[in-house]
């Protein structure tokens, strides 16, 4: 009876969730500097592209070459970091545990900034040395958090400070090494910036984004049952090598494909997963796809303060995340 109530729970909620994203990435392709006319751009949308329905060339380049590769980077970037935090929290049974925090984003960024710097020619560098950046910071954590009594949430918030400040010289150090014309839009992307979305890197992101949710969700059982102890659970059954492996490889390959196109997006992976299951329960089963797609939405809102807020001008979609997300932390460090 349980699976069945948890099944349907999870179609309805999911599908709520889908429904408002989809709701949002068509809403925010009409908001920004530059006005689109409603009805010519909703019929371009809906023909995905084959018309322009009305739309002058600039504005059907403004909305399917800008806005719309945008907002789709946007979502999967929100999906992974939210789907990576929520399963960092269940696996280490930290409510504070998320990329931002334990440096897992700054291991991701390093490995990028060396792409950028040493292998700029070629693009699929980023992605895979932010991936290798972002697993050995998430390695580095967990080893350094463990003692005696276990990765307590103090420790692992500790461990996390100390990577973040470490990696934080070598972004220093390895921006040195790049030229004064670089430097500036490397700082802000550093802070969140999607506006450097190339047609090779998106479909990447959302196919490692969407394939990233589906590989955890499911493990959902057992993270269900880890969060009960590792010990209980290898006596439930559950391989706990395995599923450590799996949240670890998978979630530091969500982070750094997130990190590799778009820059350190802070604080997702927190603020999240925490309202999904303030919403709808703490079972895996159900808070990690939703969180998924509530983290999809929530960055595509907070993109399009960010594009919008001070128009023409921009500012980093991390200082929007950052401004939520950081009350919400101080919270939740004073309940643990």
């Amino acid at each position: 009876m349980t699976t069945r109530v948890t099944l349907r729970r999870t179609l309805i909620a999911c599908s709520a969730l889908a429904v408002a994203v989809v709701f949002a990435v068509v809403l925010m392709s009409l908001i920004g500097s530059e006005s689109l006319p409603a009805r010519e751009s909703l019929c371009a949308i809906a023909s995905f592209g084959t018309s322009q329905c009305g739309l002058g060339r600039d504005q059907y380049d403004i909305l399917f070459q800008i806005r719309l590769p945008r907002i789709l980077l946007a979502a999967a970037v929100g999906g992974s970091l939210a789907t990576a935090g929520a399963s960092y929290q269940a696996l280490l049974r930290n409510p504070l545990a998320e990329p931002y925090l334990l440096g897992v984003s700054n291991g991701a960024a390093v490995g990028t900034m060396i792409a950028l710097v040493f292998f700029g020619a070629n693009e699929w560098s980023r992605p895979v040395l932010a991936f290798a950046g972002a697993l050995i910071a998430t390695l580095a954590v967990y080893q350094l958090a463990r003692g005696r009594a276990g990765a307590t949430p103090e420790r692992l918030i500790l461990a996390g400070v100390i990577v973040t400040t470490f990696l934080s010289s070598v972004i220093v150090f390895v921006t040195t090494l790049m030229d004064a014309t670089r430097i500036r839009s490397f700082t802000f992307w550093l802070l969140g910036d999607l506006s450097g979305t190339t047609r090779t890197l998106l479909p990447v992101a959302i196919a490692i984004a969407v394939l990233g949710t589906i590989a955890l969700t499911l493990n959902a059982r057992s993270l269900n049952l880890l969060m009960l102890g590792e010990r209980d659970a290898f006596d439930l059954g559950v391989e706990v090598g395995r599923v450590r492996v799996l949240v670890f490889v998978v979630a530091s390959l969500l982070v750094g494909s997130s990190v590799a196109a778009s820059g350190s997006v802070g604080y997702v992976g927190l603020v999240v997963p925490h309202l999904v299951r303030l919403s709808l329960g703490s079972d895996n089963r159900l808070s990690i796809p939703a969180a998924a797609l509530g983290g999809a939405l929530f960055v595509i809102v907070a993109d399009t303060v960010a594009r919008t807020i001070i128009a023409p001008r921009e500012l980093p979609v991390g200082a929007i995340t950052a401004l939520i997300g950081a009350p919400l932390f101080i919270y939740l460090l004073k309940r643990v």
